[in-house]
C-alpha cells in the first residue's frame, strides 16, 4: 500500500520471541537483564514524553535482545519503526547510555516487526478500567497535545531589522487568535527563529486562554499521522482531532507536503474547516509560498491570503544580542570581546551561533580555561579551520564588480546610473543576505550611503527574486557560485 509514495509493509505475524538475556555482556554490568534495563529506559522516556505520546509510540516496544553493537527492539508494524526513528531514536539512544552509566551502551537499534504486539496493545487498553473521576481544578489544565516547547517564548526572543515584521505579526496572533493575520505564514532560512515564533505564539494564546485547544505539529507528522489513520481505518479521528477538536493549528516547515497529492487534499479541507471557524492558523516555510515547488495553487493561494511575513539572516547587533541573551539564560559569563567575535564569525544562523556559544562554554568548563578571546579563536579553528578566509564585502563588492565590468569606485560612488546602481543593489542584496551585515555598516561600506538606501535596495531586489526576474536571478546566482557561497 502506497500513500504519497510512502511504504506501508504488514508486519509478520511468525517472528519469534529472542527470550531474555542476562547483562554479562560488553554492554551492561550487574545481574539485571537487559529487559529490566530496557524499562528503565522506559521510565526515564516516559518522563520527557506527554502520556498520550508515551502509549501510542513507546509502550508497545518490546526488547528483543542484542546482537552487536546494537539493541533489538521489536514493533507493532513498519510505521513505528520510521515513526519513532524520525522523532524519538536519539532521546531513547541517550536514555540507554544514562542508563547503562559508565559501560558502553548500544549505539544502533534494529527493528524486528511482530503484529501480534498491536493486537496485545489493544487488548490492554480495552481491558483497563477507566480512570476515576477528577475533582475539579482551580485553574485549567493545559491540554497535553499542545507539545510547545517551554524555551520558545516571546520574552527571550530577540528582535531586530530582520525579524521584526515576523515577530509583530506574531505577537498580533497570540493576542488575537482566528481575527488577525489569519492564517499567518513565515518564512526564511534554516535556523533563523521561525520555530521560535510559532511556539511563542502557542504560548501567549495558552496563557491568555488556558482552555485553548492547541495542536503544534510539524507537516511531516501531519503526514505520517494521516498516512497511520488510513492504514488503521481511523481517518474519522484523524479528522475530528485537527478540524473539530483544535482551536489553533501551529504547523512548521510546510514544504514537506509538496509533491503529496493526498495529504495536501486533506489538509486543505482542514484549513478550510478550521480557517472558517474562525480558527488561527500558523504554518513556516524555507520559502515564499509561491516558491514551493508541487503545491497545489488552491493551497498558495490561501497561504498569500492572510498576513506572509519574512525572517531574515540577523545583522550584526541582533547577533550580539542573541548571544548575550542565550547566555544570560544559561548563565555563563561572556565578555563583549568574545561576544563581538563570535557575532562576526557565524553570520547567518541563530541556531548555530547558540551552539558555538554553549561549545565554547562547556569546553571551558571541562578544561578549566576562562571563556575569553583565545579560547573561542582555538575552538572556532578546530571547527572551521578556513574561517579567517570566510567571504567578506569586499570579497562580494569585488566579484560583483568583475561580473558588471565596473569599477569598484563606481560601485561606491553615488552615481545613480543604472548600469552602476543595479550592480550596487545586488550587491547589497548579497551581503545582506549571505553575511548578515547591518543595514548601516553596509551603507558605510558602500560609499557612506544612508541605511535607508540599503534597506530600499536589499527589499527590491528581494522582491525581483520573488518574481522569479531572470535577470536578478541570473546575476545573484553567478555571484555567489564564484564566492563558493
Amino acid at each position: 500500500m502506497l500513500v504519497d509514495g510512502i511504504p506501508i509493509t504488514r508486519s509478520r505475524p511468525d517472528v519469534d520471541s529472542l527470550g531474555t538475556c542476562t547483562l554479562n555482556c560488553a554492554f551492561f554490568g550487574g545481574k539485571e537483564t537487559m529487559e529490566q534495563v530496557w524499562e528503565q529506559t522506559l521510565g526515564g522516556l516516559k518522563g520527557h514524553l506527554s502520556n498520550e505520546n508515551f502509549e501510542t509510540w513507546l509502550r508497545p516496544v518490546q526488547f528483543g535482545g542484542i546482537e552487536g553493537d546494537s539493541i533489538v527492539l521489536r514493533i507493532p508494524n513498519q510505521f513505528f519503526a520510521e515513526w519513532i526513528t524520525a522523532h524519538y531514536l536519539d532521546m531513547i539512544l541517550a536514555t540507554l547510555q544514562t542508563t547503562a552509566g559508565d559501560t558502553p551502551a548500544p549505539k544502533k537499534v534494529r527493528w524486528e516487526l511482530d503484529e501480534t504486539l498491536r493486537e496485545k496493545a489493544q487488548a490492554a487498553r480495552e481491558s483497563t478500567p477507566p480512570p476515576a473521576p477528577r475533582a475539579p481544578r482551580a485553574t485549567p489544565r493545559a491540554p497535553e497535545n499542545a507539545d510547545l516547547n517551554p524555551k520558545y517564548r516571546f520574552k527571550n526572543f530577540v528582535v531586530g531589522p530582520a525579524n521584526q515584521l515576523a515577530h509583530a505579526a506574531s505577537v498580533a496572533c497570540g493576542s488575537d487568535p482566528g481575527r488577525r493575520y489569519n492564517p499567518l505564514f513565515i518564512y526564511g532560512g534554516v535556523g533563523l527563529g521561525k520555530t521560535h515564533l510559532v511556539n511563542a505564539i502557542g504560548h501567549a494564546i495558552m496563557q491568555r486562554n488556558p482552555r485553548s485547544r492547541i495542536l503544534y505539529v510539524s507537516a511531516e507528522q501531519f503526514t505520517n499521522e494521516f498516512i497511520w489513520s488510513l492504514q488503521n481505518h481511523q481517518i474519522n479521528t484523524f479528522r475530528e482531532r485537527y478540524r473539530t477538536q483544535c482551536d489553533v493549528l501551529l504547523m512548521d516547515d510546510i514544504q514537506f507536503l509538496a509533491g503529496r497529492e493526498q495529504t495536501q487534499e486533506e489538509f486543505f479541507h482542514t484549513f478550510n474547516a478550521l480557517y472558517h471557524s474562525d480558527k488561527q492558523i500558523v504554518v513556516t516555510s524555507d520559502v515564499y509560498p509561491h516558491q514551493i515547488s508541487e503545491m497545489q495553487e488552491r493551497l498558495v493561494s490561501r497561504f498569500q491570503s492572510g498576513m506572509v511575513a519574512d525572517v531574515q539572516a540577523p545583522e550584526l547587533d541582533t547577533r550580539i544580542a542573541i548571544l548575550r541573551q542565550k547566555a544570560e539564560s544559561e548563565g555563563i559569563e561572556l565578555h563583549s570581546e568574545v561576544a563581538l567575535y563570535l557575532a562576526q564569525t557565524v553570520r547567518s544562523n541563530v541556531r548555530e551561533l547558540e551552539g558555538t556559544l554553549l561549545r565554547i562554554a562547556v569546553k571551558a568548563e571541562l578544561l578549566g580555561l576562562p571563556m575569553n578571546l583565545e579560547l573561542a579563536k582555538d575552538t572556532m579553528r578546530a571547527v572551521s579551520p578556513n574561517q579567517d578566509t570566510e567571504t567578506s564585502v569586499e570579497d562580494i563588492q569585488r566579484i560583483a564588480c568583475g561580473y558588471f565590468g565596473i569599477r569598484l569606485a563606481d560601485l561606491k560612488s553615488r552615481r545613480r546610473h543604472r548600469a552602476v546602481s543595479f550592480p550596487r543593489m545586488i550587491a547589497m542584496y548579497i551581503c545582506r543576505q549571505r553575511l548578515g551585515t547591518s543595514y548601516p555598516e553596509l551603507g558605510e561600506r558602500f560609499g557612506g550611503k544612508d541605511h535607508t538606501t540599503v534597506i530600499s535596495a536589499v527589499r527590491k531586489i528581494s522582491g525581483l527574486i520573488e518574481d522569479q526576474d531572470e535577470r536578478v536571478l541570473g546575476a545573484v546566482g553567478a555571484i555567489e557560485r564564484k564566492l563558493g557561497i
